[in-house]
């Protein structure tokens, strides 16, 4: 090699070596920091909390030893995605050190150390936490597209669990007489766990974009329409959605009291405008309760749908559109026109929703 590819390689291998070097300190600061709240070290959190700053000033000095390779190499093709996919791992390494430290705040904060369900819980977030930052950081420093892939299959795992444990931490704030300040400081803790899985996915797609180029692919959203009998506008909001954006998500409808078919002058309707009906049919709500947490966004087109949902998921969006047309006793003479204008209201509304959700190349 000449003078200058032994330069550049040497400073790719420090930044490399640095990076590896601050991913092992979070990840001991993330099994560290559990470790002391369950067995109620208050003085190993305190050290936690202070360690947390050389960790912070490591990942500026990286940032800076960034741009001046930059500065320096003028880097193109794979040199250039490496650095820039390290300026954004920083980013979530620094994260990851502030979730640790803020465990470690919560810890100090508790009047009783946890046990029975919770410790139970904290344990497993905090080893799956462990685990997958672990191999998402093994997978950036090996170049390892496959074991990236891999890793981002264990994130949806842990994700899942970590449903139960918020149910459970609930059941625990009816049953136990634990202090109010407790149960927020163990929520706050059970969040920071599930945020270290989220930048871990991060880590992962870090390593395919340096290795592979591979660019995060624009997400896929689930829209769920409902309103009373599933047989007028929540159908046309739904058909309406297939047809204008059938690559950004995947659209479904139901009612909480479904009538037995479609109502006529809307399936006429539908017909008129080449909205395909062949996979719509009114209903149950009541039997997607159960997966409510896999939709994005659920819209109402029947006034407020709270009475007849159960409590709406953490992370699902409800809304509610008015259309100006209940579907039902329409005069012949007026219902091609009001279901046209209620047709352009939905179709406004499904748009401007589906442009905020994937921005102006939603498809």
């Amino acid at each position: 090699m000449s003078h200058y590819e032994k330069r550049l390689e040497a400073d790719l291998e420090n930044i490399r070596g640095r990076v590896k070097v601050v991913g092992l300190q979070v990840e001991k600061a993330v099994s560290d920091s559990v470790h002391a709240l369950l067995t109620g070290d208050r003085d190993a959190s305190y050290r936690l909390i202070l360690g947390d700053m050389p960790i912070n000033r490591e990942v500026r000095s990286i940032d800076a030893d960034c741009h001046a390779f930059v500065a320096r190499h003028l880097p193109s093709a794979g040199h250039l995605r490496f650095v820039s996919s390290v300026l954004r791992l920083a980013v979530e390494l620094e994260r990851i050190g502030d979730y640790a430290a803020t465990v470690s705040r919560e810890a100090v904060q508790l009047s009783e150390t946890p046990a029975g369900t919770v410790a139970r819980d904290l344990e497993l977030m905090g080893d799956q936490s462990r685990n997958v930052l672990s191999q998402a950081m093994r997978a950036w420093n090996e170049s390892n597209a496959e074991l990236a892939r891999g890793t981002m299959g264990m994130v949806k795992q842990a994700t899942g669990a970590s449903h139960k444990v918020f149910a459970d931490l609930l059941r625990e704030g009816k049953e136990d007489p634990r202090p109010l300040k407790d149960l927020f400081a163990l929520l706050v803790v059970f969040n920071r766990l599930d945020r270290v899985v989220a930048q871990a996915k991060n880590i992962c797609e870090e390593t395919l974009f340096a290795v592979a180029g591979e660019t995060k692919a624009p997400k896929h959203y689930r829209i769920l329409f409902i309103d009373e009998k599933n047989d007028g506008l929540s159908q046309l909001a739904e058909a309406y959605a297939r047809k204008a954006f059938p690559s950004s998500g995947e659209y479904s409808s139901a009612g909480w009291a479904p009538a037995d078919g479609l109502e006529p002058r809307c399936q006429l309707f539908l017909d008129e405008h080449g909205l395909d009906t062949s996979r719509l049919a009114p209903s149950l709500l009541e039997p997607i309760h159960e997966e409510l947490a896999s939709y994005h966004v659920i819209v109402s087109l029947g006034g407020d749908p709270r009475p007849h949902l159960p409590e709406m998921p953490f992370h699902t969006v409800l809304l509610e559109w008015d259309a100006g047309l209940d579907g039902h006793g329409m005069d012949e003479e007026r219902a091609k026109s009001l279901m046209e204008d209620a047709y352009k209201k939905i179709a406004h509304e499904v748009r401007d929703l589906m442009e905020t959700l994937r921005g102006e190349e939603a498809d």
